[in-house]
């Protein structure tokens, strides 16, 4: 099952049916898509809208890491680190070891012999945590490093930054791609998911007691019809506010928006063979390694303004710079930066906390009236058991018994054969005739899902170059996107679907017409269209750019709003 433009239409024809559905999930992030596979895998009629494009808010804008969450530890949230570890394990074992893998972190030390005891038994905590529930992952245990290791490891520590470290493991993700292959997966088992369309109100029962689901808006035309559940779950993040004044009533969630950004450098910039870890008065900075790039955050600031766009402003990058460059022997500068972007973490606001940076994310499942169940909270990690929590919530009075939660054992579409493709690549590579890196680079992408790129390639060879501006994307994954992975948009397809909009130094701009054209026969876009979507996405990248230089998130957020968003 694909997410084709024909999947798309029938999904929107038995959505407009009036059949009603078990279980229907509002957003289409790592949440809503895992709690769709949840409730589908259970034998549920499942549906899945989301308002703007599968991941488009904070699960394609995160730090991209699957981890226990050291600081949590501090917070003695020992709960909350062990089932993380426990979700840690099974991504990189069984659900998606192609979209997530093991990554080292150096924590540099410079204090006196206190710190490293500190430290040291922190780590070493947080990774009894681990073996002792066999939940490794084949991570290798954490090793202290005196000062020369430390420094052989990363040449561009500053010598005097440190006077030793200890190196632990964790993992990161693909974070925007694993959502599609959830969302993808999903689909698979039988569930109607479809993006683009946005839940506008609640549906009532005749007595007004329940949500028996809700009235929606194809945005791409308008159109507003019902979609009948006997469950409405939302997964909405930051927007649970939102979902909530729907009702017409207070509910029970308060949602604080924590804006984060990260800086994307090209890899030649730091000498190292490790991230790096720092704690800063504010937030802890993470040094990340990302392909031939390295992500550089985060921020950990309040947001009030537009939820949809978080802006970054230049005072957050002078602060990103300023706070890493205290550890370089080579400071970077904006010269240096590739990408920028910035993301909103839903907080679940407390009234014994005043800080964001003081608050755990553990989520919350509320059921503010009957038929209408809330997630929120939370982070990336434990997506999955969010998900299960939220399904098992909503369908808790069921007449018929609901099957438990099976999602701890299904691979996601990628996944299924990967150990043995994975060791594989020459035989790719031979067989579409292009050379072997790009064939290993298809497969940390795509996972198993890389035979149908090659079966394009096939079809046609010219789809095995390099997209012009494209770092080092095929033209294939473009005309992929757009055939199966429910790209609407150029946005789309620049954005998440691949990692271009970041990773490029020009954000994009030279590759935008070469996708465009490979994209418009798929999409049926004529000339005009083509146009419409250049002229949207080259102003997108312009409004970010100059928010970058705005001093303040107001005048940063203005400056991004001036960007059209895609909406047809």
């Amino acid at each position: 099952m694909t997410l084709s433009p024909a999947a798309r239409t029938s999904t929107l024809q038995r959505l407009r049916s009036g059949e009603e559905l078990d279980v229907l999930v509002v957003g289409g992030g790592v949440v809503g898509c895992g709690t769709a596979l949840d409730a589908v895998t259970r034998g549920l009629s499942t549906g899945l809208i989301e308002a703007r494009d599968y991941a488009s808010g904070t699960s394609s804008r995160s730090s991209k890491l699957i981890h226990g969450g050291l600081r949590y530890l501090e917070m003695l949230d020992f709960g909350l680190v062990h089932e993380a570890l426990q979700e840690r394990r099974l991504l990189l074992t069984t659900i998606a070891p192609h979209l997530v893998r093991p990554v080292p972190f150096m924590y540099p030390l410079s204090k006196p012999a206190w710190e490293r005891f500190y430290v040291g038994s922190g780590i070493a905590l947080y990774d009894g945590l681990a073996f002792g529930v066999r939940q490794t992952a084949g991570l290798p245990r954490h090793r202290h490093l005196g000062k020369k290791a430390a420094l052989r490891l990363m040449p561009s520590l500053r010598p005097d930054a440190l006077t030793g470290a200890i190196q632990y493991h964790d993992a990161q993700v693909d974070d925007s791609r694993f959502v599609l292959e959830l969302a993808r997966t999903a689909a698979m088992h039988g569930a109607h998911v479809v993006n683009r369309v946005a839940a506008v109100s609640m549906l009532r029962s005749e007595d007004g007691e329940r949500v028996v689901g809700v009235r929606a808006r194809d945005q791409r035309t308008g159109e507003e019809f019902d979609i009948r559940a006997r469950r409405v779950i939302a997964a909405a993040g930051v927007w649970t506010d939102e979902i909530q004044s729907m009702l017409g009533e207070g509910g029970p969630l308060k949602v604080r928006a924590s804006k984060g950004i990260h800086l994307v450098v090209p890899r030649d910039r730091i000498s190292s063979e490790t991230g790096v870890i720092l704690r800063t008065a504010r937030s802890v900075l993470f040094i990340i390694p990302w392909d031939e790039h390295w992500i550089i955050g985060t921020t950990d600031t309040d947001w009030n303004l537009d939820k949809a766009h978080p802006a970054a402003t230049s005072a957050d990058i002078d602060y990103l710079l300023e706070t890493v460059n205290s550890v370089l022997v080579t400071p970077l500068t904006r010269d240096d930066i590739d990408g920028v972007y910035a993301g909103l973490r839903p907080l679940i606001s407390g009234d014994e906390a005043d800080e964001t940076t003081k608050l755990s994310r553990e989520h919350v499942v509320a059921t503010p009236v009957p038929g209408l169940t809330l997630i929120a909270g939370g982070k990336y990690t434990t997506y999955r058991i969010m998900a299960k929590d939220a399904v098992d919530e909503a369908v808790q009075d069921f007449e018929a018994e609901v099957a438990a939660s099976s999602t701890d054992k299904i691979p996601l579409a990628g996944a299924i054969g990967w150990e043995w493709l994975s060791e594989r690549p020459q035989i790719l590579a031979r067989s579409a005739g292009i050379d072997q890196e790009h064939v290993e680079t298809l497969l940390e992408r795509y996972g198993t899902l890389t035979k149908e790129l090659i079966a394009l390639i096939n079809a046609q060879p010219e789809l095995g170059e390099l997209l012009p501006g494209g770092e080092t994307h095929l033209k294939a994954e473009i005309v992929y996107a757009a055939a199966t992975e429910g790209a609407v948009h150029l946005t789309d397809i620049l954005t998440r679907r691949t990692r271009i909009s970041i990773e490029a130094r020009d954000r994009g701009i030279i590759a935008a017409p070469h996708a465009a054209a490979l994209a418009a026969p798929i999409l049926g876009w004529d000339d005009a269209r083509v146009a419409q979507e250049l002229d949207i996405y080259h102003r997108r990248v312009e409004a970010e750019m100059s928010s970058q230089t705005m001093p303040d998130d107001e005048s940063a957020a203005e400056a991004r709003r001036l960007a059209p968003d895609a909406t047809l």
